[in-house]
C-alpha cells in the first residue's frame, strides 16, 4: 500500500504547475548552502545535488572513471550489496538516481516524509560508503563497454566525437565522459575510489530541495548527508574557446542518412547580450516548427524532419551549435540553405511579428517548465551551479520582454560569422563540396 501512495504522490508532485514559487536560501551549520521551496501539500520532497565537476574530471589516462564511478554508486553501500540496496530502496519507497555530465554528477532523490529519515540514511551510504565490489564493478564496466561498441557504429555518436575532437582539442570536453574500450578496460578498482574521492566533494556541491520540510529539517538533513565527505575534491580543468574552423568536414560512413552538426562561436551565460541572442536563435532554429531554419529546411524543402539550433553555456565552454539528419541526396541543399538563412538574419534582422511571436512562445513556457517538486529542485540546484541569483525567476521574462528589434539586429552583426560556421557530417552526402 505504501508503495501505491508514493507512486501516486511523486507523480501528483511531478504535475501540479506552480503559479509562482518562494525560494528560501539555506545555510547549514557545516556551511552548505541550498535553495529550498517549502511546499506542505503533500508528505514528500524532492532533493536534488549537484556535484560539479562530473567526466571533466577524469585524468587524460583515466577516461571513464567517473561515468563507472557514478554508476556503482546504487550498486551496494555500507553494509548492503546491490541486490539489497535496490530491495531497500524499493520497501522505503524511495526514488535514488544517479547521473554524470561532463561538468556535474547529479543525484536525485524523491521520498516520502514518514520515511525520509531512513532514505536519507541510504543515500548517505551511497556517498559516502560505497561499496565498489568486484562482482558489480565488473558488471557496471560490462555494460559501458557494450554501450561503446554500440556506439562505435552509430552515426550519430561518431558525429558528436569528430564535433568535439574539432572544438576542444586536448581539452576533456574533447573526450567521451564514457572513455574508450582500452581506457575502461584497464580501470581498477583503486581508479573508482580515486574518483568517487575527486568528485563527491563538499567544495562543488550545489543543492535544491522542495516539498514537505522547513529549512531547519533540510539544514539537519544536508550535514548528516554531506558533513562528512571530503572538503575539496580534484581541481576542474581550464576553460576552453571552442576553434570553429569553418567549412564542411565529412567522415565517410556507410548509412543512407548523413548525421550534420554545424555551429560557430556563441556566448557567454554571463553577458549582457544573452538574451537578444537567446531570441536570435529561437527565431533562426531554436526547435520551434516556427522557426527559419524550420520553415525553410523541413516544411518548404522536405530536407530533414527536423533542424534545430541553440546557445550552448557549458561550464568551461560556450557555442552556438545545432542539427540535422538528412538524406545523402539532400545534405547539400541542407547545407546550403543553412548557410543562407544564416546569412539572411545577419542582413535582414528579423521583423516586429518574430519578435513579437517569439516573446510570446519563450514567456509562455518558461513557467510551464516548475512543473513539480522534481523539476523545481532540479531548477534550483542548476541555477545555483550556472551563478544565478534566486530572483532569476521572476526577472526571467522581463528580461526577454526588454529585448528590442534593434538588440537583434546588433547582436546579430556582433556574433553571426559565416566565416566561422563549420559543419561536421558523418554518411556518404552527394554532392558537398567539403575542406
Amino acid at each position: 500500500m505504501i508503495r501505491i501512495l508514493a507512486i501516486t504522490l511523486m507523480l501528483l508532485g511531478a504535475t501540479v504547475a506552480r503559479a509562482e514559487i518562494a525560494i528560501q536560501e539555506v545555510t547549514t551549520p557545516g556551511g552548505i548552502n541550498a535553495w529550498l521551496v517549502e511546499d506542505r501539500s503533500i508528505p514528500f520532497t524532492a532533493l536534488e545535488i549537484l556535484f560539479q565537476g562530473g567526466g571533466a574530471l577524469d585524468p587524460a589516462d583515466k577516461r571513464g572513471a567517473t561515468n563507472l564511478m557514478v554508476g556503482l554508486l546504487e550498486e551496494g553501500a555500507g553494509d548492503l550489496d546491490a541486490r539489497a540496496f535496490a530491495r531497500s530502496a524499493e520497501e522505503l519507497a524511495a526514488n535514488l538516481n544517479f547521473d554524470i555530465s561532463d561538468d556535474s554528477v547529479a543525484i536525485s532523490a524523491r521520498f516520502l516524509t514518514e520515511n525520509r529519515d531512513q532514505a536519507m540514511a541510504l543515500l548517505r551510504a551511497a556517498l559516502q560508503q560505497p561499496r565498489f565490489d568486484t562482482d558489480a564493478l565488473e558488471r557496471v564496466r560490462g555494460q559501458v563497454l557494450s554501450g561503446l561498441r554500440s556506439d562505435a557504429t552509430d552515426p550519430g555518436e561518431i558525429a558528436a566525437r569528430a564535433w568535439d575532437g574539432m572544438l576542444f582539442g586536448s581539452h576533456p570536453y574533447a573526450q567521451n565522459l564514457n572513455g574508450t574500450l582500452d581506457s575502461v578496460a584497464a580501470l581498477t578498482r583503486d581508479d573508482i575510489v580515486a574518483a568517487h574521492k575527486g568528485a563527491i566533494a563538499r567544495d562543488r556541491v550545489f543543492v535544491g530541495a522542495v516539498g514537505d520540510i522547513s529549512a531547519a529539517e533540510l539544514a539537519t538533513l544536508l550535514d548528516g548527508l554531506l558533513g562528512d565527505l571530503p572538503a575539496t575534491g580534484t581541481a576542474r580543468p581550464d576553460p576552453v574557446t571552442p576553434a570553429f574552423a569553418g567549412g564542411v568536414h565529412v567522415t565517410d560512413f556507410d548509412t543512407p542518412q548523413s548525421v550534420v552538426l554545424f555551429g560557430q562561436p556563441g556566448i557567454d551565460r554571463d553577458d549582457p547580450d544573452f538574451f537578444a541572442a537567446f531570441i536570435l536563435n529561437h527565431i533562426l532554429g531554436g526547435g520551434s516548427f516556427e522557426s527559419r531554419l524550420m520553415q525553410e529546411v523541413r516544411e518548404k524543402r522536405g530536407l530533414t524532419y527536423g533542424v534545430y539550433s541553440a546557445l550552448v553555456d557549458r561550464d568551461l565552454a560556450f557555442w552556438w551549435g545545432g542539427s540535422l539528419n538528412s538524406a545523402n541526396g539532400k545534405v547539400a541543399e541542407a547545407v546550403s540553405v543553412i548557410r543562407a538563412e544564416w546569412q539572411r538574419m545577419l542582413t535582414d534582422g528579423v521583423s516586429d511579428a518574430e519578435l513579437a511571436d517569439a516573446k510570446t512562445y519563450l514567456t509562455g513556457e518558461y513557467p510551464l517548465r516548475f512543473d513539480g517538486n522534481g523539476p523545481i529542485a532540479g531548477i534550483l540546484a542548476g541555477m545555483q551551479m550556472q551563478g544565478l541569483p534566486a530572483s532569476y525567476v521572476t526577472t526571467r521574462n522581463d528580461q526577454v520582454n526588454a529585448v528590442t528589434r534593434d538588440d537583434i539586429t546588433r547582436v546579430a552583426k556582433r556574433l553571426m560569422d559565416a566565416d566561422k560556421l563549420t559543419f561536421v557530417v558523418v554518411g556518404k552526402p552527394e554532392g558537398l563540396p567539403q575542406n
